[in-house]
């Protein structure tokens, strides 16, 4: 019996030892953050020589490096982005060429077109906010950097219907209404800049580096007001209306600009976070290059008109002002200089007694505008009679000064 309680005992299943659970690290803020690459970096390396990357590369490892001593100091540096799955989900849905989205277009480019027939800044500022275009611009350059071709072909097609349908509303209101005159908030976006290309190219970044943060998505309706989308499309559907190819031009000039360059820095933006890779976006990226460069021609020459006609008019206007005693003791009203080739066009709005500026005085100014800036120049001058009432306490009427 004794052997045979042993022999079962010597069967018995030995007792299921209890599994060690790894317990959770607990972080003191003296670990060094895990190092990551860098996309930039790979960006600057692929298409940099040898002896511009190499510095560049270097100064960044040393700089990391002494981040790293002091990571607690620095935990805000290790603010992650959004997931990829969560931001494709985003943008596939902000990219949607749906009935929301062209209402909302509409109704922006309702606005839009009203604001900048009535002149009214705060409607078109209005306007920039309620557009959602900055939406599938914004997925554009992702699926460029990601080589995701669905995207590109939905986000595309919300871009171009969406400003097909703007152009089309504001060239129906300017017909509807029946007027004619360009002011100056139509006329500000007929002429840009290369300035307007660095805000393009900086609402681009914004706008992507928001996307993929949560805690500052409310930063997107001031992207849109930076770079002002709707309003040049409301311009080109005015410019249809009034038969202007001047007006046509210069606002298509101005949207494709603020178009290439939202693209092209959101999908560096999109790189440097770790979304896609410098591969699938290198043919992207080298077309909307390409396509910047070349409206970076127009651009230029514009800028450069823009500079010499600020430097004439404050020139002008302290030759005017300053050296000549026609317009000394005169209130110049408006003071409006452009150029012509080689002919600088120079208009004066004055507002002096009637007979105090004759047509010889005039002929004088001329000369001396032409002698101090050695360039041929076309001067008008608009004269609005000045004429001052006075009230005597010993008179009943009223009697004019001249």
């Amino acid at each position: 019996m004794a052997s045979q309680f042993v022999a079962e005992q010597g069967r018995q299943k030995p007792a299921p030892t209890q599994k060690s659970v790894a317990k959770p690290a607990i972080k003191t803020g003296n670990e060094r953050p895990v190092p990551r690459r860098l996309p930039l970096l790979a960006l600057l390396r692929y298409y940099s020589p040898p002896h511009i990357h190499r510095p560049v590369i270097k100064a960044v490892r040393i700089v990391s490096r002494l981040w790293g001593i002091n990571g607690a100091e620095w935990h805000w540096m290790a603010d992650k982005p959004m997931p990829l799955k969560i931001l494709n989900r985003s943008l596939w849905r902000g990219a949607e060429p749906s009935f929301n989205y062209y209402m909302m277009l509409f109704l922006s480019g309702v606005i839009s077109a009203l604001g900048l027939l009535a002149g009214s800044t705060a409607a078109i500022i209005g306007a920039m906010i309620v557009a959602p275009m900055m939406g599938p611009i914004t997925a554009m350059a992702f699926a460029i950097t990601m080589g995701n071709r669905r995207l590109l072909k939905r986000s595309g097609l919300a871009v171009v219907t969406g400003a097909l349908l703007t152009v089309g509303t504001a060239y129906f209101i300017c017909t509807l209404i029946g007027l004619s005159t360009l002011n100056a908030e139509i006329l500000e976006r007929t002429r840009p800049t290369l300035i307007d290309l660095a805000i393009g190219l900086a609402a681009g970044a914004a706008g992507s580096f928001a996307k993929t943060r949560r805690d500052i998505a409310d930063a997107l309706p001031g992207v849109a007001i930076a770079v002002a989308l709707v309003p040049p499309l409301s311009v080109i559907g005015i410019g249809l209306a009034v038969k202007s190819p001047s007006v046509i031009t210069g606002s298509t000039l101005l949207f494709l600009t603020n178009l290439a360059g939202i693209i092209l820095t959101g999908g560096l933006v999109f790189i440097w976070q770790d979304y896609g890779s410098i591969t699938r976006a290198k043919q992207g990226l080298l077309a909307s290059t390409v396509i910047l460069a070349l409206l970076g021609i127009p651009l230029g020459l514009s800028m450069r008109d823009l500079i010499i006609e600020e430097r004439s008019r404050s020139l002008v206007g302290d030759l005017i002002r300053r050296q000549t005693e026609t317009f000394k003791d005169t209130n110049i009203r408006k003071l409006k200089v452009d150029t012509d080739g080689q002919t600088l066009r120079v208009n004066l709005e004055v507002a002096a007694p009637m007979g105090s500026i004759s047509q010889n005085q005039i002929g004088l100014v001329h000369q001396f505008l032409e002698q101090e800036l050695e360039r041929p120049i076309n001067l008008s001058v608009d004269i609005f009679p000045l004429e001052t009432f006075w009230v005597d306490p010993t008179v009943d009427a009223l009697e004019p000064r001249q």
